[in-house]
């Protein structure tokens, strides 16, 4: 299993929840008022963080929400051939393929970076 479940209310900005099956990371929240006969409700916005689609959800505070879980980990760059780079992860050796995104210039064979493991899948962190 690679997610856990959590109630909306413990949620917090950037952390992470599933929308729609794809792992996010939580830009805001927004919580009302519980009204007349309702209860309290939040809005979410939230970023994909393998596709970077922005999309929103309104659930009730109490409502039981789906929060994968995230591994960050260091890896090898063993070569780059045009869009694609070959990993070695330095903990459990493990070599595989990612595809690099546009903004993501500068890489060398031989650097170290960061990538992101989440539902089987693999990014590359973002340098900030």
């Amino acid at each position: 299993m690679a997610w856990t479940q959590a109630e909306v209310r413990e949620l917090k900005e950037g952390r992470y929840m599933l929308i729609d099956n794809e792992p996010c990371k939580i830009i805001s929240i927004q919580t009302s008022k519980p009204g007349k006969h309702g209860e309290a409700k939040a809005r979410i916005d939230a970023v994909g963080i393998f596709n970077g689609n922005k999309t929103s959800v309104v659930y009730p505070v109490k409502h039981k929400v789906q929060v994968p879980i995230i591994n960050k980990r260091t890896a090898q760059i063993l070569s780059i051939s045009g869009s694609e780079a070959q990993l070695m992860d330095l903990e459990n050796y493990e070599t595989f393929t990612i595809t690099t995104e546009p903004g993501q210039q500068g890489l060398l064979p031989g650097q170290e970076v960061g990538y992101i493991s989440a539902m089987g899948k693999r990014r590359l962190q973002t340098q900030q």
